[in-house]
C-alpha cells in the first residue's frame, strides 16, 4: 500500500487524545491538527450520538449521565482497532478511571488547560452541554474534574490567555518535537 509521504506512519494505535473541561478548543483543535499533519480526527461526543442516535442532550435527558458515560467508555474501546486518530474527548471522560487506562494503552493524553472562566465564555451552546448546569454547577464540576484531567495527562497545554493559533501552534510543535504527529 502506498502511503502519502507527509503522512508519519506509526507502529501500533497511537492516538492522541485531548482532555479538559467544556470550551477548551479540544474539537477544534483535533480538527485543525488532523489537516495540517494529515492525520483523522474523531470526537467522542459525535461518536456517542452516532451510536445511539440522539444528541449528548437527549441522552442526558431520556436515559441519564450513567448511559451516556456507558456508551462512551464502549466507543473509546472501539478506537483499539484504529490507527492514528486525533481524538477530542468529552469534558467528563476523565471521570472513569477506565477511560483513562484505556486511553493511556491506546495512545498519549494531552490537557488543554485552562481556567472556568474561559471556558465558559468560549461555550456558544450552552443549552447543549448537559453537565454544565449553573454557574456554581459548573464550578464544582469544573473542581472535581481538573485533579482527574491533571492525574491522566501525559502533556500539558496551558491554554490561558492565548488565542486558538497560538494553542495550535504550541500544542503541534510540543507533539511534533516528541515525534508523535
Amino acid at each position: 500500500m502506498q502511503h502519502d509521504p507527509r503522512y508519519v506512519v506509526h507502529e501500533g494505535c497511537d492516538h492522541i487524545f485531548f482532555v479538559g473541561f467544556l470550551g477548551a478548543g479540544k474539537s477544534t483543535l483535533a480538527r485543525n491538527l488532523g489537516a495540517l499533519f494529515h492525520r483523522p480526527h474523531v470526537d467522542t461526543d459525535r461518536l456517542v450520538e452516532r451510536a445511539l442516535g440522539r444528541s449528548v442532550s437527549e441522552i442526558f435527558a431520556q436515559d441519564g449521565e450513567e448511559a451516556f458515560r456507558d456508551a462512551e467508555t464502549r466507543e473509546l474501546a472501539r478506537l483499539a482497532t484504529k490507527k492514528s486518530l486525533l481524538v477530542s474527548c468529552g469534558g467528563g471522560i476523565v471521570e472513569r478511571p477506565e477511560n483513562c487506562e484505556l486511553m493511556h494503552e491506546m495512545g498519549v493524553v494531552v490537557f488543554l488547560d485552562g481556567d472556568l472562566e474561559d471556558s465558559l465564555r468560549q461555550i456558544r451552546c450552552p443549552e447543549r452541554r448537559p453537565d454544565l448546569g449553573s454557574a456554581e454547577h459548573a464550578a464544582e464540576v469544573y473542581r472535581r474534574r481538573r485533579p482527574l484531567y491533571e492525574g491522566a495527562a501525559d502533556l500539558t497545554v496551558d491554554i490561558r490567555n492565548k488565542s486558538f493559533e497560538q494553542v495550535a501552534s504550541e500544542s503541534g510543535q510540543l507533539l511534533w518535537e516528541r515525534g508523535l504527529l
